[in-house]
């Protein structure tokens, strides 16, 4: 028996805005959280390496791939974070809008532009947070995966995430003003990833969901910066992220050929529980607060608009086609796909899988003059 939406994401309404914006992080952390676990660590004594050749190719690239945040990115680039803000306004704003009779028609030009300015800051943020827990879940997946194939590439990954999770705190750090704290649809998304023992839910969740849309971000922003430093950064990382992707896609279709149908069940669930985590944490309750507006008034007015609408479903590009490629959408009466329906991102399931499409991401095979555009 499939589990009710209040057993899922604690709500009965998918779109019920005041329990969505109950969620919050807990109070006094400091600078630490600990996530509770138990998983088992496996040893292989088979180690051959090439039993599963796309993830053998995969290790190969990824050992040719690897770049230096501190030396191949231009640091001395001067960065102006009011210019750089104009790329959120396209995403987040309500530009062409009426908003007579609401708390912004008293916006002027400096609201929106610190509106634009703390909404970049929140957004990198939400990546830097993202790329640690990228980082603690691939170390997992080296841990509990167990084909040596797959415990070398994960290897790879844990290197990525490091320089990933370096570059944009430095870029955060040194460029704009610092970070937010991880947005709480995000955090309890990671602290449930990180909680599950099974190791190939740690895949499901990161490589497939987490990373899977970060790669969408990412390719969203750097089409619209014409900020050199970020552009450069997110094309970089975005290569990673492609083969992270795939590496997910790769593993997991041949474990899931095998999977009882209550089993996959569950993996349809929880895929469906984590899309609305993170279509929730775009709701960036924090910067509303931030900026002194109460985020029950303002967000439904930034739903209207159709700019954010439009960057809320493309974010879903790459994990919807994944999906299909894994069996999940039409598995158990196509469960999931009425949930992406409902959703309203079920049209990507024609898009390329990242299974398929990594290879052409590749910063190393790319020529330089589009690697640094």
């Amino acid at each position: 028996m499939s589990k009710t939406y209040q057993e899922m994401i604690g709500r009965a309404d998918l779109n019920d805005l005041d329990a969505i914006l109950t969620v919050a992080n807990p109070d006094n952390e400091g600078d630490h959280h600990g996530v509770p676990s138990v998983f088992d660590s496996r040893f292989t004594w088979d180690y051959d390496k090439g039993a599963r050749p796309a993830l053998t190719k995969l290790y190969e690239k990824a050992k040719g791939a690897q770049w230096n945040g501190e030396t191949d990115l231009p640091w001395e680039t001067d960065v102006d974070p009011e210019k750089l803000a104009a790329i959120t306004q396209v995403a987040f704003g309500m530009q062409g809008m009426d908003l007579a009779g609401t708390p912004f028609a008293a916006w002027g030009d400096k609201e929106w532009l610190e509106f634009g300015v703390e909404t970049q800051n929140w957004t990198l943020s939400q990546f830097l947070h993202g790329e640690q827990g990228a980082l603690l879940c691939t170390a997992r997946i080296v841990e509990t995966v167990p084909w040596i194939d797959a415990k070398y590439y994960a290897s790879t990954q844990v290197m990525d995430e490091a320089r990933h999770v370096e570059v944009f705190a430095k870029y955060l750090n040194t460029k704009l003003s610092g970070h937010y704290p991880v947005n709480a649809h995000l955090g309890m998304l990671l602290d449930d990833i990180l909680r599950d023992s099974r190791w190939d839910m740690t895949y499901l969740g990161m490589q497939i969901m987490v990373e899977g849309l970060a790669l969408a971000a990412f390719g969203y922003l750097y089409q619209l910066t014409d900020e050199p430093l970020l552009k450069k950064l997110l094309r970089y990382v975005m290569s990673d992220e492609a083969r992270h992707v795939a590496f997910g896609v790769l593993s997991l279709k041949e474990v899931y050929e095998d999977m009882t149908s209550a089993e996959i069940r569950e993996r349809q669930e929880f895929t469906f529980e984590a899309a609305v985590r993170m279509r929730d944490r775009f709701l960036q309750q924090e910067v509303w607060e931030r900026m002194g507006v109460d985020a029950k008034v303002a967000i439904p007015l930034a739903q209207q608009s159709p700019y954010r609408a439009e960057f809320q479903r493309m974010l879903f590009t790459k994990i919807v086609p994944n999906c299909k490629k894994l069996g999940l959408l039409d598995a158990a009466d196509g469960w999931l796909r009425q949930r992406f329906t409902e959703l309203g991102v079920i049209e990507f399931e024609t898009m390329v899988d990242t299974g398929e499409e990594y290879e052409s991401l590749d910063v190393i095979t790319s020529a330089p003059a589009e690697i640094d555009a």
